[in-house]
């Protein structure tokens, strides 16, 4: 009877795997990290133990960050997506590890503060330059220096991320990262 039970369990396992597209863990034990990775820059699903996960290390130069390019699904499936490949855990629902009473990881103090970047377009490709903004940042252009007119959410703009430019658009921009 058990041995049925543990060959449909497995049937099952495999057949969510198969449908769902996603890239199975590496065959360990409960605690053991699960490997997910974009490779170049796609979306990718994992299948993992835990019903929630914490990035335990980076692997990727690409930012990652949770509910941006890394986050989970209901029914255990871990997803990264334009570049984010690191090293998961399962994560303590209680947020222990997280450093506050809420669950929730904050940043040092001297987190909150201003960042001068110049971002280009070169040969008029899109860009990204990186710089973790915030949840409640914002940014703004205080120098173009293409002469192609930068307008925002048309040649620049920017996400939680960081700052994008295209169609030529060179300039500096001042990012107000606020937690």
């Amino acid at each position: 009877m058990r041995t049925c039970l543990a060959a449909a369990l497995v049937w099952m396992l495999g057949a969510f795997v198969w449908l769902s597209g996603s890239t199975p863990a590496h065959a360990g034990g409960w605690n053991d990290p699960v490997r997910c990775a974009s490779n170049d820059g796609h979306y990718a699903r994992c299948v993992m133990p835990w019903r929630d996960a914490r990035l335990m290390k980076q692997e990727s130069k690409a930012a990652c960050i949770r509910g941006d390019t890394w986050g989970v699904e209901r029914g255990g499936v871990l997803w990264v997506d334009r570049g984010c490949r690191g090293l998961f855990v399962g994560a303590d629902r209680r947020g222990a590890e997280r450093g506050d009473d809420r669950g929730h990881w904050r940043p040092g103090p001297d987190w909150n503060r201003q960042i001068r970047l110049q971002c280009d377009s070169n040969k008029k490709r899109y860009q990204m330059c990186q710089v973790d903004v915030g949840p409640h940042g914002h940014v703004r252009l205080v120098r173009q220096l293409s002469d192609t007119r930068c307008t925002e959410g048309y040649s620049w703009g920017w996400n939680r991320a960081g700052v994008w430019v295209a169609h030529g658009c060179r300039g500096q921009f001042v990012v107000d990262r606020r937690w």
